[in-house]
Formats: C-alpha cells, sequence, structure tokens
C-alpha cells in the first residue's frame, strides 16, 4: 500500500493538468462562460447527489442489519455512490464524467464488485462472511490424498483437477 502512495503527487498533477487541458478546450467549443457555467452546474448536482447517496447508503445498511443479514453489498454499493457524487461535486469536466459514470448502474455494479473483491483480499475470512455472507467457490473432485507418514515425507504431488463444481462454504 506505502508503495502505491509515492505515485499520488504525480497522479495528481496530471490530473489536474488533464483538468485544466479539457477545460480549454470545452471552452474553445462552446465559451468560456458557458464552460464554466457547466463545472459550476456540476458541482451543484454532485453536491446534492453527496447528500443522497449518503442518506440511501445509510438507509440501506440500517435495513440489512435490522433483517439480520450482511450488509456487505449495501456498504460497497454506498461507497461506490459516493465516491461518483464526491468526483462529481470537484470542480472539473474529467472528474465529473467520471462521476456520472459511477453512478450509472452498469459501472456502479462493476466498480462494487471490484470493491468486494479487493476487500475480501484485505480482510479474514471471516470477516468477509460477515461483510458479504457465504462466499461461491469452485471445488474440483480428485482422487483423495492419503495423508503423510511423517514429516519427514515429501507430498506425493499436485491433486489432478476434474470437472468444476459450484458451491456454496460458509466461513465459520
Amino acid at each position: 500500500m506505502r508503495r502505491g502512495l509515492r505515485f499520488l503527487p504525480p497522479a495528481l498533477l496530471l490530473l489536474t493538468l488533464l483538468e485544466l487541458a479539457v477545460f480549454v478546450l470545452v471552452g474553445r467549443a462552446v465559451g468560456f462562460g458557458a464552460a464554466l457555467l457547466l463545472v459550476f452546474a456540476a458541482s451543484l448536482l454532485g453536491l446534492v447527489l453527496l447528500r443522497r447517496e449518503g442518506m440511501r447508503a445509510w438507509r440501506g445498511f440500517r435495513a440489512a442489519a435490522q433483517a439480520g443479514q450482511p450488509p456487505g453489498q449495501q456498504v460497497t454499493d454506498g461507497l461506490v455512490g459516493l465516491a461518483g457524487a464526491l468526483l462529481l461535486a470537484l470542480p472539473g469536466l474529467v472528474s465529473g464524467v467520471v462521476g456520472l459514470l459511477l453512478l450509472g448502474p452498469p459501472l456502479r455494479r462493476l466498480a462494487a464488485g471490484g470493491v468486494r473483491r479487493s476487500t475480501e483480499r484485505r480482510v479474514s475470512s471471516m470477516v468477509a462472511g460477515d461483510l458479504f455472507g457465504p462466499r461461491r467457490v469452485r471445488v474440483y473432485p480428485g482422487a483423495p490424498q492419503p495423508p503423510p507418514a511423517s514429516p519427514a515425507q515429501p507430498p506425493a504431488g499436485p491433486p489432478q483437477p476434474g470437472p468444476a463444481i459450484e458451491g456454496e462454504i460458509v466461513d465459520r
């Protein structure tokens, strides 16, 4: 994680230069005043959506918790919605377009799936099970492996995978 932080300042500088270049291009195409009004309207819409998405995420989380269901899907959907609204609220045309795309259902589901997979990799399987419920895994049936006779004896080799079988396991 710390290795990726060293790229943050150059990335922010490039993003700022990209935002400026796009603003100048749009300003030349439609006029400076219209481009400025477009940025202002997108930021205002982002602020309104930020409040709405925050309330929506909180209601979804509370409803899942009261129903005794894992709240992970509502939390990830809410985080993606909040990120989209925040990007829309930032002054800039590129960030506004990315924010609008994140608020749309297809990209929102895709981004929420990525957030879920990333979270499952970073937390223990018990916490992931509590957040997201049981996970679907692939099980490859094969010949059972005999237990090792002694710790000094090397294993016989990797099992030969058979056809995949979909199933659910609960990590508890």
